[in-house]
């Protein structure tokens, strides 16, 4: 976006081809989300301590929100999967980034708050991350619009590289829900997911409708990953083609999608009514949550998304490339009591190039599959293999580059 530039203007061409992604996302009437995909990050050092200074991050923000200021239908995420970091000193980075985000005069959109320790539920709260992201506040002094950013997968290390569940995750979610209750805050889980194993069947779906039944708190999730991800990827959440129609696999549609159409919760979206330029109000917006998928059409194919239900629905969405990418997102609370159809091509590009956590590196082909070297260590062992593509709430698309040395959206 600024073409390695740390402080630089946003470059136009690549701006531009960016802005067609937005605007492909809002042409369907829903949210969409911008989340700068690098880990708190730029070749090694971390914003705000050592890396990037403050006012760079700030002013990459600043830009990006002026630019869309006026679109109501945005949400901003500051950083995806931020690790081994003062928390303290990110807090204060934020707070920055947020004051910048007003100032420019994007007033009413979503802020998500992400925490240190790859924004893992199971260490949100101990880490000292919910506290100190919850001292963040808009330049008027309230919390209108800044909601908690959490991320939680279910296999041995919370890395989402292994078949086996073997947590459903309902401990660590319900001490997340607690501290939001005794604070009145919220949360999204915008990166959650699992594998075919029969294990998972059972631990995705009590996680889900645990979050669902706790949709006070939780606004929504994200199933990581459906679209253009291959049927050999692990965590493929890939529905399949029927004429027309996309058809899910039994993990999304008896975890995600059936867990969701149960729910008896009642979901609040962090939608934040736009008042003055300086001072967004503290009323919130609610609406009946929606689900959407989002499917690739493979190489040179459309992009296609299913629609379920009728209501406000928020569609994630950032790249650096517009490469073709998709992930299938649920809303928490209680679904619409009509089940509707339709299908429309989004876009046409073409596959995603895999990248890694939070480095360069590549995988060995074309196909979502093994790394090409040995993985990286991470504070927790995490070595989540990605691919340009990051989602978020409500239903929704949110296709992200991981790059280091760039800020890429």
């Amino acid at each position: 976006m600024t073409n390695n530039q740390l402080g630089a203007t946003l470059d136009a061409t690549n701006l531009g081809k960016y802005d067609q992604l937005v605007q492909a996302c809002l042409a369907t009437g829903a949210y969409c989300m911008i989340d700068i995909h690098n880990f708190a990050r730029w070749n090694g050092g971390i914003i705000g301590q050592g890396g990037p200074t403050d006012d760079q991050f700030v002013s990459l923000w600043t830009q990006l929100a002026t630019k869309y200021a006026t679109t109501d239908k945005i949400i901003f995420e500051l950083m995806n999967e931020p690790h081994d970091l003062d928390i303290d000193l990110w807090a204060a980075t934020c707070q920055k980034a947020v004051t910048a985000i007003r100032n420019a005069g994007a007033a009413g959109q979503t802020i998500l708050l992400p925490g240190t320790n790859f924004d893992s539920a199971a260490t949100l709260v101990s880490s000292g991350s919910a506290a100190a992201l919850l001292n963040i506040t808009n330049p008027d002094g309230s919390t209108a619009g800044l909601v908690l950013d959490v991320h939680k997968y279910l296999d041995t290390d919370n890395s989402g590289t292994h078949a086996e569940c073997v947590t459903n995750n309902t401990d660590s979610f319900q001490v997340v829900a607690d501290f939001l209750r005794s604070t009145g805050r919220q949360a999204l889980v915008s990166e959650t997911g699992a594998s075919s194993d029969a294990t998972c069947l059972t631990d995705f779906c009590a996680q889900n409708a645990f979050l669902n039944a706790n949709a006070d708190v939780f606004v929504g999730l994200v199933a990581w990953a459906a679209g253009s991800f291959g049927s050999g990827y692990l965590l493929s959440l890939t529905p399949t083609k029927s004429g027309n129609s996309l058809v899910d696999g039994t993990l999304a549609s008896q975890c995600l999608v059936d867990t969701w159409l149960n729910s008896n919760g009642t979901a609040s979206p962090p939608a934040v009514t736009m008042s003055t330029t300086a001072a967004p109000s503290q009323s919130t917006t609610s609406s009946t949550p929606a689900s959407l998928t989002i499917s690739g059409g493979g190489s040179g194919g459309g992009m296609e998304s299913e629609v379920v239900g009728s209501s406000t629905m928020i569609v994630t969405l950032a790249t650096a490339t517009a490469d073709e990418a998709s992930v299938l997102l649920i809303a928490t609370g209680t679904p619409p009591p009509v089940r509707a159809s339709a299908v429309a091509t989004l876009l046409t590009a073409p596959s995603p190039t895999p990248t890694r956590d939070g480095t360069a590196s590549n995988v060995a082909s074309s196909s979502i599959g093994a790394p090409s070297s040995a993985p990286p260590t991470t504070a927790n062992g995490s070595d989540r293999l990605r691919v340009p593509v990051e989602g978020i709430i409500l239903a929704g698309l949110l296709a992200v580059a991981g790059f280091t040395g760039s800020w890429y959206t």
